[in-house]
Order: C-alpha cells, then sequence, then structure tokens
C-alpha cells in the first residue's frame, strides 16, 4: 500500500499561534483605561498556566507507571519517571525565575488595573489545584478550605474533584515502596530493625531522646502508628533502607527518586514564598482580588502544603556508614549488577 504523503508542517499553524497570540484581551482596554502592565500581567500568567500544564503531562506519565503492580528498580520505567521528575523540578526552577518579571510591575503600576479583576484571582487556577491532588495533597490537609472550591463554577470544581479521586502519587508511591524486598525478612536479618534501633540509640544526645519514641511508632510499633500518617510503617522501612545503603547499586536510581520527590516539594515552597514577598511589596495588607487574605493566606498555605514531608523527617534516623549494621552477603550481592 502506497503511504500516503503528509502535508507540510507550518510553523505556526503547528504552534497556533493565531490562538495563543490574540488570546490577550486586557480589560482596563476594554473600559477605556490606561494600563500598559495589564498586558505583562495576562502574559505571565499564560505562561504559568502552559508550564502546569506541561506539570500535568509529566505527572500522569510518572502515574501510569507507578499503577504497574510490579516495577523492577534496574527497569527503564524508573528511569523515565526520574527523568520526568528532575524535568517538573526544573519547570519549578523557571517558575520561581519568571516573578522577577512579574515584579518589574510596580504596586502602582498594578493598582492601574486590579479593580477590574475582582473576583478573578489565582486562587481559581485549577490546574495548580489539580498539581497538588495528584501529587497526594489532600482536602484535608489543605490551608483555607472554606476558599477551596466555593469561588469555582462547577465545571472545575468537577475537574477538580475528578483530580482528587485518582490516585496519587503519593499513594502509588507509598505501595511502590512497600512492595519492595530489601528492607524485610529473610532479606535482612530477623533482628535487623532492632540492632538499627540499639545503634541509633547510641547516637543520641539528651534533647534528642524523643526521637526514639517517635523511631518505635514509625518503624516497629504497629499498633501505635499515627493514624495521620499516609506512609506506612513498611514503606517507611524501606525508604530509609535506600537512604542508608543508596550506594549499592541498585538503590541508586530509588533513591534519586525519593530524594527528587523531595525536591518538588521544595521547588513549590519556593515558588509559594516567592509568591508571598511579591504580594507583600505589591498590595500589603489588602486583601487578594478573590476575597482570600492575601500574602497571610498564602503563608499559611506555604506551611501547610508539603505534601511529601513524611519522606523528608526519615532523616532524623539516619545513621553515619560506619555505624550501620552489616547486610548479608547474598543480599549486597542481590543489590549489585554482578
Amino acid at each position: 500500500m502506497e503511504k500516503k504523503e503528509r502535508a507540510p508542517v507550518y510553523y505556526s499553524e503547528y504552534l497556533q499561534l493565531d490562538k495563543i497570540l490574540n488570546a490577550q484581551l486586557p480589560e482596563s482596554s476594554k473600559e477605556g483605561i490606561k494600563a500598559d502592565d495589564e498586558m505583562l500581567f495576562i502574559i505571565i500568567h499564560q505562561t504559568y498556566e502552559l508550564w502546569f500544564k506541561q506539570i500535568l503531562f509529566e505527572l500522569n506519565v510518572i502515574r501510569d507507571v507507578f499503577k504497574q503492580p510490579n516495577i523492577p528498580n534496574n527497569s527503564p520505567d524508573i528511569y523515565n519517571s526520574l527523568h520526568r521528575i528532575k524535568r517538573i523540578c526544573k519547570i519549578m526552577e523557571v517558575a520561581v525565575q519568571q516573578m522577577s518579571i512579574m515584579e518589574t510591575m510596580t504596586p502602582l503600576d498594578f493598582l492601574d488595573f486590579r479593580d477590574l479583576l475582582r473576583p478573578a484571582s489565582g486562587f481559581q487556577s485549577i490546574q495548580f489545584k489539580m498539581i497538588e491532588a495528584t501529587l497526594g495533597l489532600g482536602y484535608n490537609q489543605r490551608h483555607g478550605q472554606n476558599y477551596y472550591l466555593s469561588q469555582l463554577n462547577q465545571k472545575d470544581i468537577d475537574r477538580v474533584k475528578e483530580a482528587e479521586a485518582q490516585e496519587s502519587i503519593l499513594v502509588l508511591i507509598n505501595r511502590w515502596l512497600e512492595r519492595m524486598p530489601y528492607a524485610k525478612e529473610p532479606h535482612v536479618t530477623k533482628d535487623f530493625w532492632q540492632q538499627y534501633r540499639n545503634a541509633y540509640e547510641s547516637t543520641l544526645q539528651d534533647a534528642e531522646k524523643t526521637n526514639l519514641v517517635t523511631f518505635d511508632k514509625l518503624f516497629l510499633n504497629e499498633a501505635e502508628y499515627p493514624e495521620d500518617r499516609r506512609f506506612s510503617i513498611a514503606a517507611n522501612r524501606s525508604a530509609l533502607f535506600i537512604m542508608l545503603y543508596r550506594d549499592n547499586p541498585l538503590l541508586h536510581q530509588p533513591y534519586e527518586l525519593v530524594s527528587s520527590l523531595l525536591e518538588i516539594d521544595e521547588g513549590l515552597s519556593m515558588w509559594r514564598h516567592r509568591h508571598i514577598h511579591m504580594v507583600q511589596r505589591t498590595i500589603g495588607k489588602r486583601v487578594g482580588t478573590g476575597g482570600s487574605t492575601g500574602a497571610e493566606y498564602l503563608r499559611a498555605a506555604a506551611d501547610t502544603h508539603i505534601i511529601f514531608k513524611e519522606i523528608a523527617e526519615l532523616t532524623s534516623f539516619l545513621l553515619p556508614r560506619h555505624a550501620l549494621p552489616m547486610l548479608p552477603d547474598e543480599l549486597v550481592k542481590g543489590l549489585g549488577y554482578n
């Protein structure tokens, strides 16, 4: 069968530039008000939404990988997921830097058109809410729940709820960590975690002794496991094991992947705090256009919306390499490439 010849691709048609470049409709122009910086304001936010779309695309690829019932640690899927997480982190770096362009708009420049935007607000960014939900921020962890859906139309409420109904990256990562065999018997010795506890206890300062109580709850005593934790004891053990024995070849990529999840949280936190400073500089103590408390709301959300904090907290229980329990020779061999 003769191959059908494809029509030539034209740059502006491929990128849909007619739609994109004609999608800036300043409210000030409609009102006959001179507000030259509204064009910048629109383009900055449209650019953010395009980056948010790309982040959601990457997250959905990662989620499809971790939905699989089994993912070998040396499989291309792990590398692919890690690669995409690192891309998300780079996008977040750009998002933070992009704020400096917004800051070329002075408070007086913003006041020229700010009141025309009410009640529109960045709080109505559906894609950002979907990113948070896809990563694993649950409704119960959200600050300002009274604002969360109240300002959205029904179509967007449905989109957010659909995102929340899907299994999040956090849930899937927990399941992946639970399946990892290395921190379980018979791969480690029967008393490995008790040995580790004893070694850990010997390193604690007097002011750190309460860490041992927390260690027991998170790694040993299922009956006392905190109900508000989202990672299980099995997942905690695997994550800590990966951190401790990351020098073994088969744990390189799992360690990079777990660490990169923390980089996403860091990137989101840096973006939120940069946003806080910009809002304070631009509107001071005034309320946001959407009716929130402005910088005060953003600060509380930044302190609350930390998605992978349970993984970050595991670093409290690390030991130096020379103090680590020795692993069985067979396990060490299994963690290598020979």
